[in-house]
């Protein structure tokens, strides 16, 4: 696995680090709709761990096949 993100490391709404995944309204809309990285609630706060975002982006990962040709 790729670590794009510190694993040891807590992102909030509005690290710029987070922009590489979605912007603060897509975060929102998959939060809403129950997709996305896995993150916490405490309050008003949502807390994302980067090990969680580490593996989100991991599944994410897409294997060409075929080269691309037919």
């Amino acid at each position: 696995m790729v670590l794009i993100f510190e694993q040891n490391r807590n992102y909030v709404l509005g690290d710029a680090e987070l922009e590489i995944i979605g912007d603060r309204d897509k975060l929102a809309q998959w939060r809403h709709k129950g997709m996305g990285p896995a993150f916490y609630k405490l309050g008003r706060k949502i807390i994302y761990r980067g090990e969680d975002l580490n593996a989100w982006a991991d599944a994410q990962r897409v294997e060409p096949t075929n080269g691309g040709q037919s």
